[in-house]
């Protein structure tokens, strides 16, 4: 062999005197006492997942490290495998209207009902229900475009008013607006129509599904009242409504009679007139409701102390029903209640014929 050669050779071997000298170095500095810190990983080694507790030795040879190091890189490519595997979170929906101001006590319920109540940031004056409706100042009855306004909505819920409604859109504000119905499908659609401008069409199919089932459950309870006559009151200056109304069409639905239907025969007070005390002592309805109870404090004992009420088969029989004034005002989901208690009321008269 050549000196080149030689040199060559001996190269390497002064290289390996090197290496041991710093293993020896390493091995004697992992035989220090637990208080000495950690000593960190190489550079090029994978870190491991999950950080050791602080109390953990480092690795006293080169053949721990690279096993550690092995087992870290499996663990953190188990984590990726299984954060591949998991669905992510659904997102938030994103609503086209995030604030929204109803002056429309029934509409103010609907979007409760249906899941839009949390976006409601401020009601009229009588959407007093659900109790955490936001209620304020605003009026229904007055609409201002600028007390309205003021609450930065997005979308306002109101009875129609072409004035109001072509002001509020002026600003850039959509405007839903609901009219009473006049029969039980135009409810259907309202709600439908809410559920679609809010973006709670499945929460709102499933209120319209409730409520037929509801009703349909009450009504097929109830005996046939074919036959059986009704005074319905809306003030005590005795106003009432006719079977062209919503509110006639749902008496009609139990196949009771209208003592006020031959007072408009022809139709001219649009379904809401108002009777005579003699008119209705002479009718004699088997069942008188009041819808004035929370208005103007009518119950059976006020009714029965009115001029010749005494006499009535409904006031002798005790069939005087005190409703809740809101619910029949109101064709929202509430309606099913004011159903019921018709029901029971025709359901107490079977009962003790």
């Amino acid at each position: 062999m050549n000196r080149t050669a030689t040199k060559r050779a001996a190269l390497p071997l002064r290289l390996l005197w090197a290496l041991a000298a710093v293993l020896l170095l390493v091995s004697a500095c992992g035989s220090d006492d637990t208080a000495s810190s950690p000593t960190p990983a190489p550079a090029t080694e994978a870190a491991p997942a999950t950080e050791a507790p602080a109390a953990t030795q480092a690795p006293t040879s080169t053949t721990e490290a690279a096993a550690e190091a092995a087992e870290g890189t499996d663990e953190a490519a188990g984590s990726a495998e299984q954060t591949e595997d998991t669905e992510p979170a659904p997102a938030e929906p994103e609503y086209r209207y995030q604030r929204i101001v109803s002056i429309s006590p029934t509409g103010t319920e609907i979007l409760f009902a249906i899941g839009a109540g949390d976006r409601v940031v401020a009601v009229d004056e009588f959407s007093y229900y659900p109790p955490e409706a936001p209620v304020t100042d605003l009026s229904g009855w007055q609409p201002n475009v600028e007390a309205i306004s003021s609450y930065d909505p997005d979308l306002v819920v109101m009875g129609s008013d072409g004035d109001i409604e072509a002001n509020l859109e002026s600003l850039g504000i959509a405007v839903l607006a609901i009219n009473a119905p006049t029969t039980f499908d135009e409810v259907y659609v309202q709600i439908a129509q809410f559920g679609e401008t809010t973006g709670q069409i499945d929460e709102a199919a499933a209120l319209i599904s409730e409520m037929r089932s509801e009703i349909g459950a009450l009504i097929d309870a109830a005996p046939d009242a074919s036959g059986l006559s009704y005074y319905h009151e809306l003030t005590d200056g005795l106003y009432s409504v006719t079977s062209s109304t919503f509110i006639g069409q749902v008496y009609s639905l139990f196949g009771l009679d209208n003592i006020a239907d031959p007072a408009d025969s022809d139709g001219s007070s649009y379904g809401y007139l108002q009777l005579g005390n003699e008119y209705i002592v002479d009718a004699d309805p088997d069942l008188i409701f009041l819808a004035d109870t929370l208005c103007c404090g009518q119950n059976a004992e006020t009714v029965a102390a009115r001029p010749g009420w005494d006499l009535l088969s409904a006031v002798q029989h005790g069939r005087v029903v005190e409703l809740n004034d809101d619910i029949v005002s109101r064709w929202g989901p509430r309606l099913v209640e004011f159903i019921a208690a018709i029901s029971d009321a025709i359901i107490s008269i079977g009962a003790a014929s």
